[in-house]
């Protein structure tokens, strides 16, 4: 990882992951949560990067349940696809953490939207004065 990305880190530990296949076992992974990732490692020594899951694809972090000693939640992506995972108890919340990161990447983007569309209305006066002219 380069030194950009260790400043960016949120949240680093482990997480299970329920597998996609017919029998659906739970496997532990390696998870680094960033201000614009998941990245879900396969191995502790984060060699083989198995997937990335980007914030701005995440809808919602839903159905959270306590029972005995873990914690499970839903990651619901934007084509609706559901990913399920677990972790231990209260003191390792990824849950509160990914949805923490997830509205914090939300609210930046909807800045970042705002200045452009100020600036793109700043930039051509003309066409705001148009648009005055024939409203009501």
């Amino acid at each position: 990882m380069s030194a950009e990305e260790i400043s960016e880190i949120l949240k680093e530990g482990e997480l299970e992951k329920r597998s996609d296949n017919l029998l659906q076992f739970w496997k532990r992974k390696t998870c680094v949560l960033t201000t614009d990732t998941l990245n879900i490692y396969a191995d502790t020594q984060k060699r083989n990067k198995t997937k990335e899951l980007k914030l701005k694809s995440i809808k919602k972090v839903d159905c959270v349940e306590r029972t005995g000693k873990f914690v499970y939640f839903t990651i619901v992506t934007t084509d609706n696809k559901e990913i399920d995972f677990r972790c231990f108890g209260e003191d390792n919340c990824w849950n509160a953490a990914i949805t923490m990161a997830l509205i914090d990447f939300q609210n930046r983007k909807a800045i970042q939207d705002f200045k452009t569309r100020q600036d793109n209305e700043n930039a051509s006066p003309g066409q705001h004065e148009m648009r005055m002219a024939r409203a009501p």
